[in-house]
């Protein structure tokens, strides 16, 4: 299966930045970014009703992330945002590192935990990152980054890349339970 636009792969990051960026922020459009982001608990749980812990389990085919990998890539890129937001904030300019996430996927056990925790954690970190982005300032929505792969960003593009992500990922779910034989939720 050819990579996917929505895929950012570690081994060639910054040569799929742009098509990456460019698909997240085409798939948000005019979409209001924080509401995007504060749909994503609601939509996860309409998108997991009636899934046992075998088919949260169950990869779309061989070699993808089951629905559950996907829940712990979302609360794992939370917490990612959640610091790339405060420095940006709180720091003149800093660092922004990126991250193998099928790395991540592998070493931190993606898929072993169930379901409600992860929920549970990624409640937590989204409630913490949407009180932070609705307190900003224009100014502090203006500051800037710089990521290491796809160089300086803004707060403003952060919030709207993160929210193009939570949609692929919802978009992801609902195609792994049609792959696995289920209605897309």
């Amino acid at each position: 299966m050819a990579p996917s636009v929505f895929s950012n792969p570690a081994g060639r990051a910054e040569a799929a930045a742009h098509a990456y960026v460019t698909a997240l922020l085409d798939l948000l459009g005019d979409r209001d970014p924080l509401a995007v982001l504060d749909e994503l608990l609601p939509a996860l749980r309409d998108l997991l009703d009636g899934l046992d812990g075998t088919a949260l389990r169950q990869p779309e085919a061989p070699g993808t992330w089951s629905i559950l990998q996907v829940l712990e890539h979302l609360a794992d890129q939370e917490t990612v945002n959640a610091v790339r937001f405060r420095s940006v904030v709180a720091e003149d300019e800093p660092a922004l590192r990126g991250y193998d996430q099928d790395q991540w996927a592998a070493r931190l056990r993606y898929g072993v935990a169930d379901a409600a925790t992860v929920l549970d954690e990624l409640a937590a970190l989204r409630g913490r990152t949407l009180r932070l982005l609705r307190s900003l300032t224009p100014a502090e929505h203006g500051r800037v980054g710089h990521h290491s792969e796809r160089g300086a960003e803004s707060v403003a593009h952060l919030l709207r890349l993160a929210a193009g992500h939570d949609l692929v990922h919802r978009r992801q779910i609902a195609r792994i339970r049609t792959a696995v034989g289920l209605p897309p939720g």
